[in-house]
């Protein structure tokens, strides 16, 4: 048995202008060496111009589009038994759902080459919003790869 504490997620906490707790995770993903008025700077410019392309309506509701859309249902885990490694699909939690989206989101918009950040994040946003772009394809390669091995379900703990 486990001698260690069980881990107590702490809250996250709203960012100051959406006062949304998304927006506040998103900073935290961008953050880097604590410069947070850069990191939510680089995130609020970005919104704003993944909303101008679209209605105009709530930029917010943008993101919790692009958002919903990426976040995988299933992913694989590795699980050895009798010394082979199968790759076993589970279902994706809520919080690691959202977590996973939200990282693909700013690792993609980070590894598009030859524009600004808060360019390719917005770009990436509204792509994910709209269905389409590199975070959907991640999220669909991830689903294809638990279906492909749907097979070791039964190894699930």
């Amino acid at each position: 048995m486990s001698r260690r504490r069980r881990h107590i997620s702490r809250k996250t906490t709203p960012d100051p202008v959406y006062e949304s707790p998304l927006i506040g995770r998103m900073i935290g993903y961008i953050l880097k060496r604590g410069k947070y008025s850069t990191a939510s700077r680089l995130v609020y410019n970005a919104i704003k111009r993944a909303n101008e392309g679209g209605s105009g309506g709530d930029p917010l509701a943008v993101v919790q589009k692009a958002v919903e859309n990426v976040k995988p249902r299933l992913e694989v885990k590795s699980r050895r038994v009798g010394g082979a490694t199968y790759q076993v699909p589970v279902e994706t939690t809520p919080e690691r759902q959202l977590s996973l989206a939200l990282r693909w989101i700013v690792e993609l918009a980070n590894n598009r080459k030859g524009m600004a950040f808060e360019k390719a994040l917005s770009q990436e946003i509204r792509d994910a919003a709209a269905g389409q772009g590199n975070a959907i394809k991640k999220r669909d390669e991830t689903h294809r790869m638990a279906q492909a091995n749907r097979a070791f379900a039964h190894l699930r703990w």
